[in-house]
């Protein structure tokens, strides 16, 4: 598949990794009452962010990274039927190693 979708400056295209769910018990909860994950993978990067005299810094994040980012930030979208989220750099909180 190839995504339609490229970010700019310092934003990351990124698709949430949803846990799995224990079955263990009786209690079903729906989708719409779950937290958003989290853990997300990095599916695109923007070019980098422009620093005051003009030169690109570069970006410490790739394509393919698991990483962290914050819980309520971001902007969702939807391609080919899956969600994704839109994160400026300072959104995503850390790299999964």
């Amino acid at each position: 598949m190839t995504l339609k979708v490229r970010p700019l400056g310092d934003r990351f295209l990124v698709e949430p990794v949803e846990e799995k769910a224990d079955k263990k018990g009786a209690i079903i909860i729906p989708d719409t009452a779950k937290e958003k994950p989290m853990e997300s993978l990095v599916v695109a990067v923007g070019t980098g962010k422009t620093d005051d005299d003009g030169k690109k810094v570069p970006l410490e994040i790739k394509k393919g990274d698991r990483v962290l980012v914050s819980k309520y930030g971001g902007t969702e979208i939807k391609l080919d039927g899956k969600e994704y989220r839109i994160f400026n750099g300072d959104d995503i909180l850390a790299i999964i190693e």
